[in-house]
């Protein structure tokens, strides 16, 4: 027997999951806020701010997701894309990126280990396309790259908003 067109498909159990999930996360973060001071900093806002109104816009999603859920499941959604398993050694290569800027950063400073991180992680995903991984030419390209991302991003952090990111020297260039 076929189910009448008009009628709703019942809640996936996943998809509710995930709404509730994204609810219990809120909730979480509110309750972290409620121990942050709420005096009035500048601007009349207190440093409890911020993580009230994402706690808020998480509630606001996790009800939306869960009435997704309920009305008939994430309709809208495309099927999957991708492989049918996980590309590991991508994975690997993209998770070592990311330790190793980690376990680097306060010894090489963090412009130097997040261009590193961005030469390992940007392979891993040349890999996961498919893609040849690169040769000699490519790292340094791809080192390039990671440095004239990260450096600006230093300075501005460093040099702008008196934010304290380990460096290379003493200089506070590097």
């Amino acid at each position: 027997m076929s189910q009448a067109p008009n009628r709703p498909q019942p809640a996936s159990l996943p998809e509710v999951l995930i709404g509730v999930g994204v609810l219990a996360l809120a909730a979480f973060l509110a309750w972290g806020a409620t121990g942050i001071s709420s005096e009035a900093g500048y601007a009349g806002v207190g440093p409890n701010f911020l993580p009230w109104m994402v706690s808020a816009a998480l509630a606001i999603c996790g009800v939306w997701l869960l009435w997704e859920a309920r009305s008939g499941g994430y309709r809208s959604r495309e099927a999957p894309s991708g492989a049918e398993r996980g590309d590991w050694p991508a994975f690997a290569w993209v998770s070592v990126g990311v330790l190793a800027n980690a376990a680097l950063i306060t010894t090489l400073g963090f412009v130097v280990s997040c261009a590193l991180c961005f030469v390992l992680a940007v392979r891993g995903l040349r890999i996961a396309e498919g893609k040849p991984g690169g040769g000699l030419h490519q790292t340094l390209k791809d080192a390039a790259v990671g440095l004239l991302i990260s450096a600006p991003v230093y300075w501005l952090f460093t040099k702008i908003l008196a934010v304290n990111l380990p460096g290379l020297t003493a200089t506070g260039w590097l």
